[in-house]
């Protein structure tokens, strides 16, 4: 079973081709110990419709399906074209999220079109038309208020005064898990620091804190520039920027660059345990 490792800003993930794996299967791929480790792993197969490229099914390292991130996706785009599945600039793929239509910018860099973001969805059933709402966390009664914003996965976009003062490994899992959001839900904490610039941590739902997120990257622009921020943004993460692109239909495109790391093959004893649940 060969694989290649790749990173965007830091947020590494594990890309293999035509496999159907478990999540125990998952879990121990992305295991640092016990595997090669990752933030997750992506899986490429044939398209099942014709107009597509190919068919982008992501896992977080928990085992669990995500239906979108915007980094995995600019590392599968590439890889797809270093791979030879296409030779075009721009094309489509296949997501849980539905389709993906990226535009290869260089050799390391692609630009995502990831459609009109949405401020009301099954993930925020109960939530106001405008997607913000308010959340008391933790046995202080700290409350946050937030901007719920659907790019393709559920983001919870708050805006604090200084990001780096969060315990993002308290408040995050609190904030994921809240019965608010069936579904779980992805968190970035932000603050603008410019009219078209702002810093984001980002925790993820199945991940924990991650040293970027493009969707959540997206998220928080959105909800700044719902705010009145200016657009294109460029959004500080901890492991570097990226620039999305937010109309006044919501429609955002991000812009960023992925590379690879290292590609490899799974030894049959890895493969054997890996099997064993």
């Amino acid at each position: 079973m060969r694989f290649e490792k790749w990173q965007a800003l830091g947020n590494d993930y594990l890309i293999l081709e035509e496999q159907r794996l478990s999540p125990h299967q998952v879990r121990r791929l992305c295991d640092p110990h016990f595997g090669p480790g990752a933030d997750g792993v992506l899986v490429l197969t044939r398209p099942d419709e014709p107009g597509f490229v190919a068919r982008l099914t992501i896992f977080n390292p928990d085992g669990s399906e995500a239906e979108l991130s915007g980094n995995g996706a600019r590392e599968a785009i590439l890889y797809l074209r270093r791979s030879g599945w296409t030779e075009a600039d721009t094309f489509s793929i296949q997501t849980l999220a539905g389709e993906i239509r990226p535009t290869i910018t260089s050799p390391t860099t692609c630009t995502v079109d990831m459609g009109r973001a949405q401020l009301r969805s099954p993930n925020f059933p109960e939530g106001p038309a405008d997607g913000q709402g308010e959340l008391e966390v933790g046995a202080s009664g700290q409350t946050f208020r937030f901007q719920h914003v659907a790019i393709g996965n559920p983001q919870c976009a708050i805006r604090v005064p200084d990001p780096d003062a969060i315990d993002i490994d308290a408040i995050g899992p609190q904030i994921e898990n809240a019965p608010i959001f069936p579904n779980r839900t992805n968190v970035s904490f932000w603050h603008e620091l410019g009219p078209d610039a702002l810093r984001a941590r980002i925790f993820e739902r199945g991940v924990g804190e991650t040293l970027s997120s493009g969707t959540g990257a997206c998220g928080a622009a959105v909800a700044h520039v719902l705010r009145g921020g200016d657009s294109p943004v460029t959004v500080h993460l901890d492991g570097g920027e990226l620039t999305v692109d937010v109309d006044e239909s919501l429609h955002v495109d991000l812009t960023g660059w992925a590379k690879p790391i290292y590609r490899g093959e799974l030894s049959e004893e890895f493969k054997t345990d890996m099997e064993a649940e």
